[in-house]
């Protein structure tokens, strides 16, 4: 039982280490972002998008973040099988993939066209497609904070206090078996 109780806390250390990891951006990707007046943090923006055939598109609004003044999209195909992004001539890797490929990547300009590629695996062979992405910066909104921050705090806090409880439990059993 103690072994179970020691297991979820550390699971839920990892997931709230994981979601806090998994906002931090490359240091080329840090130099490539483009400057933004905002706070560090979450938001949304509207984000166009033109070329390729037509099949593909992308969620909008998507989320924006804001690390030391450089911002960063999060691109999410209406596909799960882009395998790649090239954007400033940086190659990016999925951050997601199973459902739809979700990519996180600098926004280079705001309110004026910026060239990408994005490589699909879903015909015969792979194809490099390039496609123009538009981030319209007065639809900029501030993202819930609360609620990204409580799943971190939540899990952080729930993977600390199983782990003391399954301690608890386990030196109160060692000190009743002598």
């Amino acid at each position: 039982m103690k072994r179970k109780w020691i297991k979820t806390g550390v699971l839920l250390l990892a997931a709230g280490y994981f979601l806090v990891c998994s906002s931090v951006l490359s240091g080329k990707a840090a130099e490539a972002a483009g400057s933004i007046d905002k706070k560090d943090g979450e938001y949304t923006i509207e984000i166009t998008m033109k070329g390729g055939s037509g099949r593909a598109s992308i969620t909008s609004p998507a989320v924006l973040t804001v690390k030391d003044g450089r911002a960063y999209a999060r691109i999410q195909w209406s596909s799960s099988h882009y395998d790649y992004m090239i954007v400033g001539g940086e190659k990016f890797l999925p951050i997601e993939g199973e459902e739809y490929s979700t990519f996180e990547i600098p926004v280079l300009a705001f309110d004026e066209p910026v060239t990408v590629t994005a490589d699909t695996t879903a015909m015969s062979t792979p194809h490099e497609i390039e496609y123009t992405l538009t981030f319209q910066e007065k639809t900029i909104e501030i993202r819930s904070e609360k609620r990204s921050g409580i799943w971190v705090m939540t899990a952080v806090g729930a993977g600390v206090l199983i782990v003391a409880v399954g301690a608890a439990v386990y030196c109160k059993k060692r000190k009743q078996n002598g």
